[in-house]
C-alpha cells in the first residue's frame, strides 16, 4: 500500500518550483560547459586570498561544528559597521535570512508587499510560510519607494520589500529616497532593505540607519562583493529585540566553521575588495561596450551585473537569451515586462567577456530571424 506523503495543505498547495535554475542543472540538460558563467551574478574575481588561506587552515578542523553563535565573525561586523554585536546576525547568505525573517513576521494570509519583477526568492519565502504578495509596478528601471509606501499603508502590510541596488536591474536610489521611505512607513510595518550589492555601489549610496531603529532590517552578504557565493554567509542589522527573534527559528549549526573562517578573512581584506570594486567596474564597462557595438543600449548599474536593452518586447529577449544558451553563453533576464526587454549579463572575466562578444551577433541575428 503506497502512502502520499502527509504535506499540510498550504505546503500541497504550492508550486513544484525553485525561484531559480542553477548553471549547473542548465549544463546536465545541455551536456556541455559553458564557455562563460555570465548569469549568477557571482565575484568571478573570487575571495581574498586571505580568505581562501583562512579556509584552507579551518578545513583541518571540519570535523568540529561551527561556532553556533558565529561570535567572532558577528563581533568583526558589528565593528565593521559601528553597531554592537546584538545588531548583528548570521544566516544562511541573504535567502536563508529571509526564509527566517518571513517564519518570524509573517502569518497565513498576512499582507506583503513587494515590486512587481523583484527578487523572486522573497516572495518564494512568503508563499512558503502562506503570506499574500502584494506588488506594485516598477517606476521605469527603478523599484518605486513611494507606490511600496502606499500599498503598504492600503494593505497594513507585515514587510515591504526593497533591494538597493536592485535585483534585477543593477539601478540604485540615492541615500535621502531610503530615508523617506522609511520616515513614511505606516505603524507596524517593517521595511526589509535588500543591500546584497552595495558592497559595490557608489560611496555614500548607503544611508544612515541608526542600528536600533525598528522600523527596518538590512540584508548584506558575502556572496557578491567577497567573491563567497558557494560558503553561503550573509548577515542582517537590525534592533536587538528583531535580532534576537532570529535564534527562535534560525539553524543554529548551520554556519559551517569553514565559513566563518573565510567571511572573517574576507572582511578584514578590504584592499582585496577595492580591487574587485574596480575589476568589476571594468568589466560592466567592457559589457556595455560589446552591447553598442551591437546596437544595444544599457541600464546604469551600480551591482556587479548589467542589463542590456535587447530593444524589442519580452518575447524577443527570451530569444536573445535562448540563442546566448545555445552557444554556451549562461545570462538571465528578468520576468516581468517592461523589465523583460533586457538580458542582465554578470562581470566576467576577459576570456568569458571575448566568448560574449563573439556569441552575442550570432544570438540577436538568430532571435531576430525568427
Amino acid at each position: 500500500m503506497t502512502t502520499a506523503p502527509r504535506l499540510t495543505p498550504l505546503a500541497a498547495s504550492l508550486p513544484s518550483t525553485v525561484p531559480f535554475v542553477g548553471p549547473e542543472a542548465h549544463m546536465r540538460a545541455s551536456g556541455r560547459p559553458f564557455r562563460a558563467r555570465l548569469g549568477a551574478n557571482e565575484n568571478v574575481f573570487g575571495p581574498s586570498p586571505k580568505a581562501i588561506e583562512a579556509m584552507r587552515a579551518a578545513a583541518a578542523d571540519a570535523w568540529m561544528y561551527g561556532d553556533s553563535e558565529s561570535h567572532e565573525l558577528r563581533a568583526a561586523l558589528a565593528a565593521h559597521h559601528g553597531v554592537d554585536m546584538a545588531n548583528i546576525t548570521v544566516g544562511e547568505g541573504v535567502d536563508g535570512l529571509l526564509g527566517n525573517l518571513v517564519r518570524l513576521t509573517v502569518a497565513p494570509g498576512d499582507p506583503v508587499v513587494t515590486s512587481d519583477g523583484a527578487y523572486p526568492t522573497f516572495n518564494y519565502h512568503v508563499a512558503g510560510f502562506g503570506g499574500v504578495l502584494h506588488k506594485v509596478p516598477y517606476r521605469g528601471d527603478y523599484e518605486d519607494s513611494e507606490a511600496l509606501v502606499a500599498r503598504a499603508a492600503e494593505a497594513g502590510a507585515r514587510l515591504v520589500y526593497i533591494a538597493n541596488p536592485d535585483n534585477p536591474m543593477g539601478t540604485v536610489h540615492p541615500a535621502p529616497v531610503i530615508a523617506d521611505m522609511i520616515a513614511a512607513l505606516p505603524e507596524g510595518t517593517l521595511l526589509v532593505l535588500d543591500e546584497a550589492y552595495m558592497d559595490l555601489a557608489p560611496t555614500g549610496t548607503a544611508p544612515m540607519i541608526a542600528a536600533d531603529d525598528p522600523r527596518v532590517i538590512r540584508l548584506r552578504t558575502f556572496s557578491k562583493a567577497y567573491g563567497l557565493a558557494g560558503a553561503r554567509v550573509g548577515y542582517a542589522i537590525a534592533a536587538p529585540e528583531l535580532v534576537a527573534a532570529f535564534d527562535k527559528v534560525r539553524n543554529h549549526f548551520g554556519m559551517t566553521r569553514i565559513s566563518q573562517a573565510g567571511a572573517l578573512a574576507a572582511l578584514s581584506d578590504q584592499a582585496w575588495l577595492g580591487e574587485v570594486r574596480a575589476q568589476v567596474r571594468a568589466a560592466l564597462d567592457r559589457i556595455a561596450t560589446i552591447g553598442r557595438a551591437n546596437g544595444l543600449e544599457t541600464v546604469p548599474s551600480a551591482a556587479n551585473f548589467i542589463a542590456l536593452d535587447c530593444g524589442g518586447n519580452g518575447d524577443f529577449a527570451r530569444a536573445v537569451l535562448r540563442e546566448l544558451m545555445a552557444r554556451d553563453i549562461f545570462v538571465r533576464m528578468p520576468g516581468v515586462a517592461p523589465l523583460d526587454r533586457t538580458i542582465r549579463i554578470s562581470a566576467g572575466r576577459a576570456e568569458e567577456l571575448d566568448a560574449l562578444a563573439e556569441a552575442l551577433p550570432e544570438a540577436l541575428a538568430a532571435a531576430r530571424a525568427r
